[in-house]
């Protein structure tokens, strides 16, 4: 139901070029989470980095580093290189998907540390391996898997995304 949730959203031009792979082998798992870790550990950063990379490179330097928090299931979405519409029509497949977890009782967490590492060549090797095609580029992932907190599906309040009306 989900995968079947995400694959029915909406693509500019009714295109249809998003590209889930699904990792549940627990070998693979490990390999991509050990390998970004080696990779994120790699990379200097500064203020101007985004906060969020900058999080991800101090966690991997310090080791133990679980990009996508030890989920079950990991979702690689990709889309063709190139194309104008590749993270807006992704983002609207894992959104989807993230809506069809909630109502199922399943957690899920964007993911975008395979995105940011999308051009580092032993990273795309291994995901090339698990069935990314050449032609495609890394837009975002989503990890999924049952919350251990007992509140984990509570809304929480948030600030931010400001709205206009025109009227």
């Amino acid at each position: 139901a989900i995968l079947a949730a995400g694959r029915a959203a909406p693509s500019g031009g009714d295109n249809r070029t998003t590209h889930l792979i699904v990792v549940q082998q627990p070998a693979a798992l490990a390999q991509l989470r050990d390998l970004v870790e080696r990779e994120f550990a790699k990379m200097d950063v500064d203020e101007h980095t985004y906060k969020s990379i900058r999080n991800s490179v101090a966690a991997s330097k310090r080791g133990g580093y679980e990009f996508f928090f030890r989920a079950p299931t990991l979702v690689v979405a990709a889309n063709r290189k190139g194309y104008g519409n590749a993270l807006a029509d992704s983002a609207c497949v894992l959104e989807n998907m993230m809506l069809a977890a909630t109502a199922l009782g399943v957690g899920s967490c964007w993911i975008n540390q395979l995105h940011w590492l999308d051009e580092n060549a032993a990273v795309r090797a291994a995901l090339c391996a698990l069935g990314l095609e050449e032609n495609e580029t890394v837009t975002g992932g989503l990890a999924l898997g049952y919350p251990k907190a007992a509140d984990a599906f509570r809304p929480a309040e948030k600030d931010g995304n400001p709205v206009t009306f025109v009227r």
